[in-house]
């Protein structure tokens, strides 16, 4: 496996999810904000590897490298979730994400922080 679509990482957390409902919230967007406080917990276990090992040793040490990738694709896995629970589809984040990087390539970011 090389690459996954957005499309799959979230067909692969309804699968997980399929597999948990009886103990899990329902994929709802009024759970959505708990979805959002689970990904930052994760964001704070990657933050923490930079912290403790610093930046060579992931680049650098396949132990904590693997770590560190894990951690990401905990992060990962909960932005597909909280896509999911606010019928985020994979092609509305897609269409999105292309219209807003086309907005930022034609963003002067000098002249606008500059002003600031």
């Amino acid at each position: 496996m090389n690459d996954l679509k957005i499309s799959e990482i979230m067909k692969m957390q309804e699968d997980l999810f399929e597999l948990n409902k009886k103990n899990w919230n329902p994929l709802e967007s009024e759970y959505g904000k708990d979805s959002f406080l689970w990904m930052i917990e994760e964001i704070g276990e990657c933050i923490a590897i930079i912290k403790k090992k610093g930046h060579d040793e992931i680049v650098n040490n396949l132990d904590v490298r693997n770590h560190f990738v894990e951690e990401m694709a905990d992060v990962l896995m909960y932005y597909s979730q909280i896509l999911l629970r606010f019928g985020i589809s994979a092609e509305e984040l897609a269409e999105t994400t292309f219209a807003k990087h086309q907005k930022n390539i034609n963003r002067n970011y000098q002249k606008e922080y500059m002003n600031k």
